[in-house]
């Protein structure tokens, strides 16, 4: 069918109540399929991409429905659990981070994972794996950084939109009525107190105490170094290497190499992936591997989820947030 009747098929189909569903692309529906990406021998390494802002939530568009990060890892280590010549599992992560609940999740389950099934698990940072995009490679075996790689951030962030100053501006109030002085904290419609700013601050030492705790407890991380972890700041794949935060610097062919090695695979083990769809010439460097095409207009892509920012607490650097 020519390209230019596709507007009209889709008025159509919408206008009639009785048409069956229109599919234009693959979505959440679709199963998981196994493509091998290269090698013949016996034993598998699965390569597993986590990209993008983490959260438990699918993103909705209007052609195309794509499962959220947490729902797309799980599903992919529950059937790589299930593959008995799986040998190893190749997080690539490229992601500032996420919310503090699914950033945890993810970690859970990597870490639940590799003890049930005792596979090893290498975590392969791309060009940023910062804050939950870090949390989430701790359990890992081996945890590798790409020469480029920003990474760290180790800490944790409360976002509360303010729009009390406008409000004043064109005159309108809101009125609340609660049970308890606090009820209303980090309301977006009046100024902070300095009890609740208090309370906020507490929040955030026990949540960026939690990943700390964790960072200490994976990397054996201690003294100066852990200091200069806990300011929370990034770091490039060097400075993370001086500190302890990965084990080495390579790129992707050589974290697959390692990872054969570590689970005891020939040196030509396959190098598979779980997609919805097929991909011609696919690689190990492919990232589509969510449902739904890469960057269709129709598509709601995440980053206004962020300008401003849904209020609550984020491990999550940032200035990498945006698509």
């Amino acid at each position: 069918m020519s390209l230019r009747f596709l507007p009209l098929v889709l008025v159509l189909v919408l206008a009639c109540g009785c048409a069956p569903k229109l599919k234009l692309f693959s979505d959440s529906g679709d199963p998981l399929r196994e493509f091998v990406l290269e090698g013949q021998a016996r034993g598998k390494v699965l390569v597993l991409p986590i990209q993008g802002f983490i959260w438990d939530e699918p993103r909705e568009g209007l052609l195309v429905s794509r499962p959220s990060v947490v729902q797309e890892v799980v599903s992919q280590l529950r059937l790589a659990e299930k593959d008995k010549d799986v040998g190893a599992v190749v997080l690539k992560i490229d992601s500032p981070g996420g919310t503090t609940t699914g950033s945890d999740v993810l970690y859970h389950e990597i870490r639940a994972f590799r003890e049930r099934s005792k596979k090893k698990v290498v975590a392969c940072m791309m060009g940023l794996a910062a804050s939950g995009g870090y949390y989430l490679a701790l359990p890992a075996d081996r945890i590798m950084a790409n020469p480029t790689t920003i990474t760290g951030s180790v800490g944790v962030v409360f976002f509360r939109p303010k729009v009390v100053g406008l409000m004043d501006m064109i005159g309108v109030d809101v009125e609340v009525s609660k049970s308890g002085r606090n009820k209303d904290m980090g309301s977006p419609f009046r100024p902070t107190t300095e009890e609740e700013l208090g309370i906020m601050n507490s929040i955030i030492e026990r949540l960026a105490g939690r990943f700390l705790d964790l960072v200490k407890e994976h990397r054996r991380i201690q003294g100066p170094a852990l200091d200069q972890v806990a300011t929370a700041r990034v770091f490039t794949a060097d400075q993370a290497l001086d500190l302890g935060l990965v084990d080495g610097v390579a790129y992707l062919d050589q974290v697959l190499e390692e990872a054969k090695k570590l689970a005891g695979l020939p040196e030509d083990a396959r190098v598979v992936v779980y997609r919805r769809t097929e991909y011609p010439n696919d690689t190990a460097y492919n990232t589509l591997n969510q449902a739904g095409p890469a960057k269709p207009a129709l598509v709601d892509l995440g980053a206004g989820r962020l300008l401003p920012p849904r209020a609550g607490f984020y491990y999550l650097w940032h200035p990498g947030a945006a698509d």
